[in-house]
């Protein structure tokens, strides 16, 4: 999803971008590595748009076009959107370090980062709902099965099963949503209800005390798919216009690399 690409600077495929001799790129950045997936699918789209229609097309549409397509294609809602974002022809890795939220955060801290961006509070749990399809590693939610969990014992025995207290099993990835994990719907919102969120993240977005909005918006999801579907669509919209590449940009030939 787009979500997990808008970094510091925008939707501007700056993630996209490989490591070189002078650019150390966005994709080994914590909260990056070993969970986005798909470069090669975007290279694949990417020169094929290449052979048809040189230099028009940018990576940054590219993505955003297969966020949004995806997730029609697995239930999801549809949207228009804008286009004609450029490629930035830079990255950083330090920012994506410190702008991107991480499943361990607790609820203020990843307000302020969607609020940094110019997204609302209802934007971040709307578009959180993203993670009704996908996955995450043992590493990511060892912590919350084992010492922070509200949810039921039979859900938490199972996830143990398969990633350990001691450490170990690190790659081992569960379903963000264990009931429809291959279907785009507000399954996830009634996860949370139930306490069984698998990363702190989400459920600190309906259990903290902090999160008086945060609850009431995961609630209204929860029994109002409608309202989700139509939420989603306006949150990604919201998110795929931030556009601001600091450097001018430019149309990339090959998604990975800045143009020579």
């Amino acid at each position: 999803m787009c979500q997990l690409i808008v970094v510091f600077q925008g939707c501007d495929g700056s993630v996209l971008l490989d490591d070189t001799i002078t650019l150390q790129g966005e994709k080994s950045a914590t909260p990056n590595v070993d969970s986005l997936k798909g470069f090669e699918i975007i290279d694949s789209i990417k020169n094929k748009v290449e052979s048809d229609c040189p230099g028009v097309v940018s990576c940054a549409d590219i993505l955003a076009i297969a966020a949004r397509d995806s997730t029609v294609l697995v239930g999801g809602p549809d949207w228009e959107m804008y286009l004609g974002r450029k490629d930035s022809k830079t990255a950083s890795y330090e920012l994506a370090n410190s702008n991107l939220p991480v499943p361990s955060e607790g609820i203020l801290p990843i307000i302020t980062k969607f609020l940094y961006q110019g997204l609302s509070v209802t934007d971040m749990v709307a578009l959180s709902g993203s993670h009704t399809i996908g996955v995450a590693r043992c590493q990511n939610y060892r912590a919350r099965i084992y010492d922070q969990s509200t949810a039921s014992e039979s859900y938490l025995n199972d996830l143990r099963a398969s990633c350990p207290a001691a450490g170990g099993d690190d790659d081992t990835v569960a379903p963000m949503d264990n009931v429809t994990p291959n279907l785009f719907d507000n399954s996830y919102y009634q996860i949370l209800l139930r306490g069984e969120g698998l990363l702190n993240s989400d459920q600190e977005m309906y259990s903290s005390f902090l999160g008086v909005q945060t609850k009431q918006l995961v609630l209204q999801y929860a029994h109002d798919p409608l309202a989700f579907f139509h939420q989603f669509a306006q949150s990604m919209v919201a998110m795929g216009n931030i556009t601001n590449a600091v450097d001018g940009g430019e149309v990339r030939r090959n998604c990975r690399f800045v143009n020579t």
